[in-house]
């Protein structure tokens, strides 16, 4: 893990007893489904690190192609394409021996799919755990299957947090219109912290040769640049909610984090960590310590010591 710097500001940050060198942390769905991987994004300078979603049972998901890159960020629809509960279970096998804490990542159908996925995995030694309930593009899942309400959000939380006693962050999703009430349930079904947001969307792109939608399944998530303003203000959303019930759980700050000054901008907003995803494509892997130094110079020209002195700063 890196350490902070003696001689400039502070940018651990400890997301529910969870100590990060610095606030980056690789977002579900970017990378993360071998140890392999997860090891080089912590050669590559990141916090944390967050795995792949976890399904259950084995998912083929979407048929290719299922990410496109265009002139504001990315469009996907993966459709949760992974080997399983089991196989992850034994893939990440004492992952806790790794620098850097890693999260799992768990979806279900419904609650007893979600609680059943991640009783699988918490034995290997995952530091803590996202739950997902926001895909815009797979059906059964996320929105497409009505997690997106504050009812669904408190019941599937409550049976995962009955199942584990880890750090728990359930994922929301940037279109709905009342993002805050959906965390005040999380929060009331027990979870330790949240993380805002998903992809926007479903969005769609033609190839006009071809005449039909480019991606598999039509349609997909919206990531990068073009949900970054969308993310921070749903990450202010939520902070302020939380602060009004006197509630301090943390927030894992998601959507077009690409540089430190946006880094910064989503932690003013009221985020304790940032998650980096689309920015691994656009500037490499090594964007986690990219992020963190550019982070630290922008901290020092504004005179900032810790992150705990910008977080929440544009908060009224």
């Amino acid at each position: 893990m890196s350490t902070p710097d003696a001689t400039g500001p502070n940018l651990s940050v400890n997301l529910c007893g969870i100590k990060l060198g610095n606030p980056t942390v690789l977002a579900s769905g970017a990378l993360g489904m071998t140890r392999a991987l997860i090891q080089r994004v912590a050669r590559s300078g990141a916090g944390a690190a967050t795995i792949k979603s976890v399904t259950v049972r084995p998912r083929q998901g979407h048929n290719n192609p299922t990410v496109i890159a265009y002139e504001a960020g990315m469009l996907n629809a993966v459709g949760y394409s992974n080997p399983g509960a089991d196989e992850a279970g034994r893939e990440f096998a004492d992952i806790d021996r790794l620098s850097i804490p890693v999260l799992a990542s768990v979806v279900g159908e419904d609650a007893g799919e979600f609680a059943a996925a991640a009783e699988r995995l918490m034995p290997c030694g995952f530091a803590g755990l996202e739950i997902p309930l926001s895909c815009p593009h797979t059906p059964g899942y996320g929105t497409l299957a009505g997690h997106g309400t504050p009812e669904a959000t408190e019941q599937i939380t409550r049976a995962v947090r009955a199942v584990t006693d880890r750090p728990l962050f359930v994922k929301l999703s940037p279109n709905v219109p009342g993002i805050s009430e959906l965390a005040l349930a999380a929060i009331e079904g027990g979870a330790d912290g949240i993380c805002a947001v998903n992809t926007l969307g479903p969005g769609m792109i033609i190839n006009v040769e071809a005449r039909e939608p480019v991606l598999g399944f039509k349609m997909g998530g919206v990531s990068g640049p073009a949900l970054r303003p969308v993310a921070v203000r749903c990450v202010y959303d939520v902070a302020t909610a939380l602060r009004r019930h006197g509630c301090e759980a943390p927030i894992i700050g998601i959507g077009g984090i690409s540089t430190g000054r946006h880094a910064l901008e989503m932690m003013m907003a009221g985020a304790s960590a940032v998650g980096v995803g689309t920015a691994v494509y656009s500037r490499g892997i090594e964007v986690f310590g990219k992020i963190t130094q550019e982070l630290r110079q922008l901290c020092r020209r504004l005179s900032i010591n810790s992150l705990d002195e910008a977080r929440g700063a544009a908060l009224q």
